[in-house]
């Protein structure tokens, strides 16, 4: 969840001129020269302010994560969330005025990056780049991001030596038409020719089970607002079936065969926004959905009060406990025959954020080291973000077992499969899930291999993982599917999967003028979008179609889309020409 708004150039200028007129570009610690290699223990014990515009907790990280980093660097980890502290950019504004954002910055690249670095509000690290042994791996990502910059400003996140058109994802894909496979067992596993099909046999599903267990009524889908950007985010998501991902007020296919406006009377989003219309009509849309956040949409799947998620991380994560699944109950995935489902390429040159030095932290050869730490086998097992997949602490939650392969301990299958555990007190005591990484960034792509296993980060692709989880419910499904090992193996095997090369770009901050229309025109798309799916009859349906185009283009909307097309068929160029790099 990303810091979103841009702080202006003029501000960052006005700071260059004013209170850091005393520093250079790039910050104003003292450098030492270029070092080769990092102390082997820190004496004194420091605290520092780690601005984390990803962050989900304020205040100084807790747990045996804590824990690792005190023993490692005796150092402790004050976290500073804007998304915690309010969200938007009040936070970040304040800090940036004050001349100090913090010890360590975790931010976007690109514009975000760029106007740090020229307000002198970040460190050049090029006399400790030598010694972070770790990141030499990775050296192409690193250079790449600081090419023109005169210095080593910032390090990527989410490296991985995969090749941009391998997939990023696990054993399943970011997006897809999951629904609950028991329920779709009953009706006899009725084939899904494209997107509409899906709505019978909801219908069908719900008639047959009108409530969950805990006599709530079903629904095939359940919508919730709070993620709404540009548009009405549930309304993308079926898009993404067909290999397009959003950018601005523009879906863009993964390959750049097709580019189109969201309010295309005839594109991919309106095409969402009927099949939620008829969804309604058909009593399969939770009529709770405009009040509701996300939140709630989760309990309910908990509850198994919805047939239908878009992601694997939603329906699977909430519902598919293991007592569910050894009853064969729980979400997988139902192919639609027109499929090309929209994957994300491993990211050549590193993710959207950026791990990066404050100019006026005091100990910054410390906070380098553990920046290189991150990218450690170590650090790849104990820092992933909330989300994702990477095994833990080894010795704690995996080991390596008798034959030598990575193996989750007793404590590592009750966290991950038993619902949660309690940390033992040498490792910092409390529960599991309170002491995870509060950064919430993977320096490493949990999908890389560790050199030191052969196997990867993400437990959930070792074969001692696989064989513990296997149920009724994963082997009615790969039967089904031709014996797929994975939802990736099928749609891999099947060619049903579009993968976006990671070209690591990033568009360009909106000018003003394009800022001013977009925060209005996107109001009037989210409230009409809504109006939609809600509307009384396919008549109301159609004139509330119409009266937001005609509204939208009244407000500019064709001015944003322009400037929205452009960055998408820039990304595309760039997606181009990083897969002939690494080809």
């Amino acid at each position: 969840m990303k810091l979103r708004k841009k702080v202006s150039l003029a501000l960052v200028a006005l700071l260059a001129a004013g209170s850091l007129a005393s520093c250079s570009a790039g910050g104003g610690n003292q450098s030492k020269g270029a070092i080769s290699e990092f102390p082997d223990k820190w004496d004194k014990e420091i605290t520092i302010d780690v601005f984390d515009g990803l962050a989900n907790y304020m205040g100084i990280q807790q747990g045996w994560f804590a824990k690792i980093v005190k023993d490692k660097f005796n150092m402790k980890l004050n976290i500073i969330a804007p998304n915690v502290a309010g969200g938007g950019d009040t936070l970040y504004n304040t800090r940036v005025a004050a001349g100090d954002l913090g010890d360590l910055i975790i931010t976007d690249k690109g514009q975000k990056l760029d106007e740090l670095i020229e307000g002198g509000l970040v460190s050049d690290a090029s006399d400790y780049y030598p010694a972070m042994k770790n990141l030499a791996t990775y050296d192409t990502a690193v250079q790449h991001l600081n090419d023109g910059k005169d210095g080593v400003y910032g390090f990527p996140s989410a490296l991985s030596t995969l090749k941009p058109t391998d997939p990023s994802e696990g054993l399943e894909p970011t997006f897809g038409a999951y629904m609950r496979w028991d329920y779709y067992k009953e009706l006899g596993y009725p084939e899904v020719g494209t997107l509409e099909d899906i709505l019978p046999i909801l219908k069908q599903m719900q008639t047959a089970h009108p409530t969950a267990d805990n006599g709530q009524p079903t629904y095939g889908f359940s919508l919730f607002k709070d993620w709404d950007g540009n548009m009405m985010v549930t309304a993308k998501q079926p898009a993404t079936y067909y290999g397009y991902d959003e950018l601005g007020f523009v879906l863009a296919k993964a390959d750049g065969s097709d580019y189109q406006s969201i309010l295309d009377p005839k594109g991919e989003y309106m095409r969402n926004l009927k099949l939620y219309f008829d969804a309604n009509q058909l009593g399969l849309v939770d009529p709770e959905s405009t009040t509701q956040n996300y939140d709630t949409l989760f309990s309910k799947m908990q509850n198994g009060q919805v047939l239908f998620s878009w992601w694997p991380w939603l329906g699977q994560s909430a519902f598919n406990t293991d007592a569910n699944m050894q009853a064969g109950k729980g979400f997988e995935m139902v192919p639609l025959k027109d499929q090309d489902i929209f994957s994300y390429g491993a990211e050549a040159y590193g993710g959207k954020q950026v791990f990066a030095i404050g100019s006026k932290a005091e100990d910054p050869e410390r906070i380098a080291a553990f920046v290189d730490w991150l990218y450690s086998s170590e650090g790849a097992y104990a820092s992933s973000a909330q989300t994702g997949g990477t095994a833990g602490p080894k010795g704690l939650t995996w080991d390596v077992n008798d034959a030598g392969e990575p193996e989750l301990t007793d404590f590592g299958y009750q966290q991950f499969l038993g619902g949660g555990a309690t940390v033992p007190e040498e490792w910092g005591g409390g529960k599991y899930e309170d002491g995870v990484s509060a950064l919430n960034l993977s320096a490493v792509l949990p999908k890389e291999v560790d050199t030191e296993t052969g196997y990867p980060f993400s437990y959930t692709f070792w074969p001692t993982y696989q064989a513990k989880i296997a149920n009724s419910l994963t082997e009615d499904w790969s039967s089904k599917m031709g014996d797929a090992t994975s939802t990736m193996d099928y749609l891999t095997t099947n060619d049903e999967l579009l993968v976006a090369p990671g070209a690591s770009y990033a568009a360009p901050a909106d000018p003003s003028d394009i800022e001013a229309l977009r925060n209005q025109v996107k109001e009037i798309i989210k409230q009409y979008s809504w109006q939609m799916v809600f509307a009384e009859n396919e008549s109301q349906f159609d004139s509330l179609r119409d009266e937001l185009i005609s509204t939208a283009d009244g407000l500019g909307y064709d001015k944003v889309v322009e400037f929205d097309m452009d960055n998408a068929k820039s990304q595309n160029d760039a997606r181009v020409a990083v897969t002939k790099a690494f080809d």
